[in-house]
């Protein structure tokens, strides 16, 4: 464990935590403003069941419980007592890992009919165009229900007086736009084919249709059908997840946000369960790093925010240590893990590829050496 001296404190404790695959590191500034750093095995089931719990529990057992005169105890069979924390964040690799190992949720993906394979075909981009042995990646979905449903923009509808036109109902969209309703989505024969994915094990759903980012009417009242079901883990909505144009990045998103976070919302649950009440009723912030290098609260923490959770807390870390305005020379940053190997910059790009697949996800600028995707985000210093 090191330590240095700050005289900033305010009387509790302040945590800061990067649960990597193989190491915990914890942060923490204590009540009188000292800040130390310590280091545990993230897996480690003979001797505590999480490592950030642990962590915790080990700096307010050796910082606290003496302060306290012994009126405060922290034993590892008991939930942690709260009451001198002031905050917990925490960066994670569990989506990276899950995303990586294809060992999230198993869903299903709904979209527009006539769409089914729209997220299979992709965008026809290629990383290398001249390699004959390029391998198909894997979508993350088992099944696809198509679902007979069409929204149209009305400034690409025949300007026609036929009856057929001013038969369809007009709205206007959240973008401003104008859309047509050419189909309403029949809910009852949709319910059944959700029947048919929750027989079939299906736990997660990627609701994703044509217009959704302006037009959500379709995509709501199908996720109320399954929501009312109670039998879905996860239910992705895609004009909440990304409302954006283009189908196939807003369809590939929605797929990430519906894979990965019940394996996010699985471990912060067994997380807080390490804590007393304070950590679950929120009188405790606990907020999680973004991709995007900001901070999200746990109960608004989604599996595709958290893909570079981990790497991008290194990112904050080092632009905040190393970069200054009076020198401002870029800076690079290497970041040497159990699976991947990350190289990342303070410059910054708009877009970004994750296993060949694109998803719209603000994130920082960042390679990995180790199998060649590379991932670019929006974020400025």
């Amino acid at each position: 464990m090191t330590t240095s001296t700050n005289n900033k404190g305010d009387g509790k404790f302040h945590f800061a935590i990067d649960r990597g695959g193989t190491f915990t590191d914890i942060f923490c500034r204590l009540p009188n403003g000292q800040e130390i750093v310590s280091k545990l095995l993230s897996e480690d089931p003979a001797h505590y069941p999480d490592a950030p719990t642990e962590g915790i529990r080990r700096v307010l057992e050796e910082y606290d419980a003496p302060a306290s005169g012994g009126a405060r105890s922290y034993p590892r069979t008991k939930p942690v007592e709260t009451s001198q924390i002031a905050s917990i964040r925490m960066g994670t690799t569990v989506a990276t890992n899950a995303l990586l190992e294809r060992d999230g949720a198993r869903m299903a993906l709904l979209i527009t009919k006539g769409y089914g394979d729209v997220l299979e075909i992709g965008n026809q981009s290629r990383p290398d165009i001249f390699d004959l042995t390029c391998q198909k990646p894997s979508l993350l979905y088992e099944r696809v229900v198509e679902v007979d449903e069409r929204v149209v923009l009305s400034q690409f509808c025949p300007k026609s007086t036929s009856e057929y036109w001013k038969a369809n109902p007009e709205f206007t969209g959240l973008t401003g736009e104008k859309v047509q309703v050419l189909q309403e989505p029949n809910l009852e024969a949709i319910q059944k084919e959700l029947e048919t994915l929750r027989d079939a094990g299906i736990t997660a759903l990627a609701i994703c249709l044509m217009h959704a980012y302006t037009f959500s009417a379709h995509e709501v009242a199908i996720g109320q059908v399954a929501e009312k079901m109670g039998c879905f883990s996860q239910i992705s909505l895609s004009h909440q997840v990304m409302p954006m144009v283009k189908l196939v990045s807003r369809g590939h998103t929605c797929c990430a946000a519906a894979y990965l976070t019940p394996k996010i919302t699985t471990y912060l649950a067994s997380f807080k369960q390490g804590f007393d009440e304070d950590l679950s009723n929120g009188k405790v912030p606990l907020t999680f790093m973004k991709s995007d290098g900001g901070l999200a609260p746990d109960g608004g923490f989604g599996g595709h925010q958290a893909i570079l959770s981990g790497p991008a807390g290194g990112v904050v870390g080092y632009a905040k240590t190393s970069f200054h305005d009076k020198d401002p020379t870029p800076c690079i940053g290497f970041d040497m893990v159990r699976i991947h190997d990350y190289l990342s910059f303070t410059l910054f790009f708009t877009f970004e590829k994750i296993l060949t697949r694109s998803v719209i996800v603000f994130m920082f600028t960042l390679f990995s050496l180790t199998t060649g995707w590379n991932i670019h985000g929006c974020f400025s210093l």
